[in-house]
């Protein structure tokens, strides 16, 4: 593990742990994207995921911060701030392309995408409720919004705010972690309803394969007996159009008679005296 003050994605990917939670997160990935359909797709930031890779829409790309530094996460040769191309095959799976922009200005039409994955996104951004902002406008009515990050309420957490006040972090995370409760608070603001959540990776926060495997057995218990601690998490929203619904086919409802009221007497009704 690094020990400076911030880890970069490709060196703590390569590390034990960071393996333990990106298996984690691509097989919760793989689940998900697959029941999504529509044109288009994106996956901001982390290449190290790949968020879309069982998805069946036609159009999908993997969105890079433009402006990023050595800071970020994730390196590559930077491009000035303002080229928003496409670079199909660069960095992105074969059949997909590579969109280097600011994330917190998205090139996209409002309401033009079906899908947006952001895997650990929100905790390099500098404006977190910003990025969701964009996202939330460049979504279609009915669009999904996939994001994962760390869980503060964990012992990742734990370590990782007390590996941030002796300069060794265990996490690669530019900003304070999102706890799993505020980004929901945060999501339904903005008009999302919340789909459904997933935790995972129960296991401690240990630097080797060998004592990571020792504590498998806390995967299913975890899962079972204090889900909500898990070091990952995954929350699934939906675009929601407030004031539109949809309505069928008027019926017509029969007067209803006041109570102790007969009805009139028809055309049809025979009642003569003799």
């Amino acid at each position: 593990m690094s020990d400076r003050t911030i880890i970069d994605w490709p060196a703590w990917t390569d590390s034990p742990p960071g393996r333990y939670v990106l298996q984690w997160e691509q097989a919760q990935l793989d689940r998900v994207v697959s029941d999504v359909f529509g044109y288009h797709a994106l996956q901001l930031g982390l290449p190290q995921l790949d968020a879309l890779r069982e998805n069946r829409m036609p159009c999908r790309g993997l969105v890079l911060d433009a402006a990023s530094g050595a800071s970020a996460p994730y390196t590559f040769p930077r491009e000035p701030a303002s080229a928003a191309r496409s670079l199909p095959g660069r960095h992105a799976p074969a059949g997909r392309s590579t969109v280097w922009c600011d994330l917190l200005d998205l090139p996209f039409e409002a309401q033009s995408v079906d899908l947006i994955v952001m895997p650990h996104t929100l905790e390099f951004t500098s404006d977190p409720h910003r990025l969701l902002r964009e996202a939330e406008r460049v979504l279609m009515p009915e669009g999904h919004l996939i994001i994962l990050g760390f869980n503060s309420l964990s012992l990742w957490g734990a370590r990782q705010s007390l590996g941030k006040v002796t300069g060794r972090p265990f996490v690669p995370a530019q900003h304070d972690l999102i706890a799993f409760t505020r980004l929901k608070d945060w999501i339904k603001l903005l008009g999302f309803d919340l789909e459904r959540g997933r935790f995972g990776c129960y296991r401690p926060p240990l630097v080797s394969d060998q004592w990571l495997a020792r504590y498998a057995f806390m995967e299913a218990a975890g899962d079972r007996w204090w889900p909500i601690f898990g070091a990952s998490y995954m929350v699934t929203a939906i675009k929601r159009m407030r004031g539109m619904r949809l309505v069928g086919p008027l019926k017509v409802k029969k007067p209803v008679l006041a109570a102790g009221l007969a009805p009139a007497a028809t055309p049809n009704t025979r009642n003569h005296r003799q």
